[in-house]
């Protein structure tokens, strides 16, 4: 008599998307390009046309250039600030 065998449990190991969703159009279409010999990046949306270019240090990835580009979507609301509070 043997014994049973074990079931053998596979994770699968989770990777960094190549496209991402674009800040103005909402679509997944944003792709970001890393030139390290002249240190920059350009993420660009071939769906709505976003293309921006940012300089870039060589430690950084894909999706720290596509954080940048969030904020400086974002970065252009205005907000307003809470003034004239009164407290009694």
């Amino acid at each position: 008599m043997g014994r049973r065998r074990k079931k053998v449990v596979h994770i699968p190991k989770k990777r960094l998307p190549k496209f991402f969703s674009c800040p103005t159009c909402g679509k997944e279409t944003v792709k970001v390009e890393i030139s390290r010999e002249d240190s920059h990046a350009v993420a660009q949306c071939s769906s709505c046309g976003l293309k921006e270019e940012f300089p870039i240090k060589h430690a950084l990835g894909e999706v720290d250039v596509y954080c940048m580009l969030t904020d400086r979507v974002y970065g252009t609301v205005k907000r307003t600030p809470v003034t004239n509070v009164k407290k009694e």
